[in-house]
């Protein structure tokens, strides 16, 4: 079956399923899922040797857009973690270690990418929001998803916009939430002109919260997307195009009972949800350029956009040529408050923060100073005898960054040795450059949740009756650490694909060569005096900064990816048997690389990925399962972490690793009735470093066992969702030290639609995240890295974020 030239829009790096619901006139599809390939190959579910996951629109919109975790975390082969907040969701691939986010797993915007992977710590979720302009999230799976376009280890996530048409559309929605969240959608599309059949869709949001951790620091922004499209008789072109100005909250771990890790009580008499301290949020000092300001208050601030255009046309009648192109550009900061001061990491009491023998004023430790002196900074008044303080600091990250990348393909239909052929051939180019300037202050308040944290004065008067302070206005270390890197990235692809099927057989053959050049400029750093204030601490009176010195490097390499998958239909069956391999690569990020003064580097070679996977399909009328055996295998490992060096800096530790995986993943779906699906999904991975330090111990954050199981109602007017996702026992760091109790996240949602003239609809519904207000721990401290370990008064750690409850009112028109 032959895509029609709208279908072949989509990314030939994807592949999309569109739900039974949505083909119910088909009478082929009453079970089944339809698969588009960009490569212009069209099965059915059962019949593809990949697997594939889809979110429609309309589920998505029901979930809500809170973040990337909301919308994936029934995905399977993937876990999802969401407990920063809106951005940076963590992203776990089964059986490769990684420190989370989407680094296995990059986010590309209808095929194309949202930003280069591996320049900095920034995932690539803090450049695109999801919104209601969305049509389907599509999910790949295995290592076919490195031979296409931008190109990945081990799966491709990819948002499909909607696209206009001669039948406007308009939609809004309202989202109103716990903790001061108002959320505005609009989506508009329709035709700019029917005669030349040129259309557009547009839409965005605006959103305000305080929540769901309520920091005194509000998250607040807008995003508008859209593109207008050229239809031709024998292809098409559309522009897209995306301006975000946002800014939002993230959330760190945070200290917690060190025996049943639930949230703690502050001085305030208020459970401690988060590590912010808003006092701090106007945080300045003197520096060797003048006075520094923190934008701590700006959180994650992502200001810029992109454009981009694809188009596809028919050479001839089995032959036709498509490509893309995207250029983007963000003012980017990544500011957070961490999760301690890198000394104790953990609440004290006023006797026990000065007789911590690390904390010193030239080299005499606090407690030989003389007499302390804890005082509130906004007021001088004494702090209570009995409080507790919390040293922490203030870690604030420019990121600005551009990109642009092309893709081009042809495509063509031959037939030969008893199968019908498509053969795809196509090249990719991205071009990335971006910074990343890292300044580290430290500052003194008391053990309060959020807002009601208050900045802590500490001097000592010594026993000639002289003022010695330690903190003033909060501040004990200005620019604790420094760091500045300019970073480049530019790689070049080339890529061969064959896709083969018969009545019995489909086979999938590829290959793809891929050429990396990567620069890093990095400045040195030096201790100054930045005032001869008498009045200031010593350690007030000098901060790191750069030395203006920069040492420049080049690294290159090129790396061959490469896939074979086939599929037997068993003749008369409902059953069919299937196979998958793939040889492939992932580049080290160009920020793990050091250089020495002559700009000489590592080694720099290809991260080698093998996964592998053999199962079935069995596919009777209203029942769908998919049950595989997998491998996942990964060498020379480059595993980059910030880690504290003791004194209130951070060090980037990268360390090599390989590791080993075998596993099993059952895939379900049965539909009970017309209006009920039940579905699901189980992951088990048995997972072990291979070489390394930690050879012979389990890749942290890893689980087992993981699991989805949700029910689902929709009989036209009323529609409900309860979703359940399983974490099962695992590890905080590689060590193994410290282990994280399995959780289980429940979500709710449901609404009723009334259906009105001409096409109009209203839906009312309601959405609960955590339904059973879980506290489960997603992560301990990454800061601490193999140092950390269990049974302490104190654990640092992130819990998942707690029960929130959301109303939204749909108009689609």
């Amino acid at each position: 079956m032959k895509m029609t030239p709208i279908a072949c829009v989509l990314s030939m790096a994807f592949t999309a399923t569109i739900s039974a619901q949505e083909n119910a006139n088909d009478t082929n599809a009453d079970v089944e899922k339809i698969i588009v390939t960009g490569s212009s190959v069209a099965r059915t579910e059962a019949d593809t040797p990949a697997k594939t996951t889809l979110i429609n629109k309309e589920n998505i919109a029901n979930t809500g857009f809170s973040s990337q975790a909301d919308i994936l975390m029934s995905v399977p082969g993937i876990k999802v973690e969401g407990g920063g907040g809106e951005v940076a969701t963590n992203a776990f691939v089964r059986g490769l270690p990684s420190g989370g986010q989407f680094q296995f797993t990059p986010l590309n915007y209808d095929g194309m990418p949202a930003f280069q992977s591996g320049m900095t710590s920034s995932a690539q979720d803090v450049y695109y929001r999801p919104d209601i302009g969305i049509e389907r999230v599509e999910y790949v799976g295995g290592g076919v998803s490195n031979l296409f376009g931008p190109g990945s280890v081990a799966g491709i996530i990819n948002y499909i916009s909607r696209k206009g048409s001669d039948d406007p559309e308009s939609t809004i929605q309202l989202e109103i939430a716990e903790d001061g969240r108002i959320r505005t959608d609009f989506f508009n599309s329709g035709a700019l002109s029917s005669d030349d059949n040129i259309y557009y869709a547009l839409s965005g949001f605006y959103r305000y919260d305080e929540g769901p951790l309520d920091t005194g620091l509000p998250t607040k922004g807008y995003q508008i997307r859209g593109n207008i499209r050229k239809e031709f008789d024998d292809g098409f072109i559309t522009f897209h195009g995306q301006m975000i100005n946002d800014k939002v909250q993230f959330f760190l771990p945070l200290p917690l009972d060190g025996a049943s890790r639930d949230r703690l009580i502050g001085n305030d008499g208020s459970t401690v949800f988060v590590g912010q301290t808003v006092a701090a949020a106007e945080l300045s000092y003197p520096t060797a350029n003048g006075q520094y300001e923190s934008p701590i208050r700006d959180g994650v601030s992502t200001e810029g956009g992109s454009f981009g255009v694809d188009f596809e046309k028919e050479l001839t009648d089995s032959w036709r040529i498509a490509g893309k192109a995207k250029a983007a550009s963000y003012d980017h900061q990544f500011n957070l408050f961490l999760d301690g001061d890198g000394i104790a990491n953990s609440p004290e009491p006023l006797d026990g923060y000065i007789n911590n023998s690390a904390r010193t004023i030239n080299g005499d430790v606090l407690s030989a100073l003389g007499t302390a002196n804890f005082t509130w900074s906004e007021t001088g008044s004494a702090v209570p005898e009995d409080y507790l303080l919390f040293g922490n600091r203030l870690l604030d990250r420019q990121r600005d960054g551009d990109f642009f990348s092309t893709e081009f393909n042809l495509t063509g239909e031959l037939e030969g040795g008893g199968f019908d052929h498509t053969v795809n051939i196509g090249t990719f180019f991205i071009h990335a450059q971006q910074m990343d300037y890292n300044i580290i202050s430290s500052y003194l308040a008391d053990f309060s949740n959020g807002k009601n944290a208050r900045l802590v004065d500490l001097s000592f008067t010594n026993a000639s009756g002289e003022t010695v302070m330690y903190s003033r206005n909060g501040v004990i270390g200005p620019g604790t650490s420094y760091t500045n890197k300019d970073l480049t990235s530019k790689r070049t692809a080339f890529y061969i694909t064959d896709q083969m099927e018969n009545e019995s057989w489909a086979f999938d053959v590829g290959m793809r060569i891929e050429r990396a050049v990567g620069t890093s400029k990095s400045e040195g750093s030096e201790v100054v005096v930045v005032s001869d204030d008498p009045s200031l601490a010593p350690n007030l009176q000098v901060n790191t900064t750069g030395n203006g010195k920069f040492t420049y490097g080049e690294v290159s390499t090129t790396e061959a990816a490469f896939s074979a998958a086939l599929l037997y239909k068993m003749e008369d069956s409902d059953l069919n048997l299937y196979a998958n391999a793939s040889k492939g690569y992932f580049f080290p990020q160009i920020r793990s690389i050091t250089f020495d003064p002559n700009g000489e580097p590592q080694s720099y070679e290809g991260e080698d990925i093998t996964l592998g996977a053999i199962g079935f399909k069995y596919f009777p009328k209203d029942l769908y399962i998919d049950a595989s055996l997998f491998i996942a295998n990964l060498d020379n490992r480059r595993s980059v972490d910030f880690e504290n060096d003791g004194s209130g800096g951070l060090i980037e530790l990268v360390k090599t690793q390989s590791t080993e995986t075998i596993g099993a993943e059952v895939i379900g779906r049965y539909n009970l009735s017309d209006e009920i699906v039940v579905e699901g999904n189980v992951t088990y991975q048995d997972a072990e470093f291979t070489e390394g330090n930690d050879t012979g111990k389990v890749p942290r954050r890893q689980p087992e066992f993981t699991g989805n199981l949700a029910v689902s109602y929709n009989n036209g007017f009323v529609d409900s969702r309860l979703a359940l996702s399983y974490f099962g026992d695992a590890y905080a760091n590689d060590d193994n030290s410290v282990e994280l109790d399995s959780h289980t996240i429940a979500t709710f949602n449901a609404g009723y639609t009334w259906e009105l003239n001409n096409d109009q609809r209203i839906r009312v519904g309601v959405n609960v995240w955590n339904l059973f207000d879980n506290e489960g721990i997603t992560e301990g401290s990454p800061r601490q890295g193999n140092s950390q370990v269990s049974g302490g008064e104190f654990f640092v750690g992130r819990p998942v974020l707690p029960r929130r409850i959301s109303l939204t009112a749909r108009y689609d028109f």
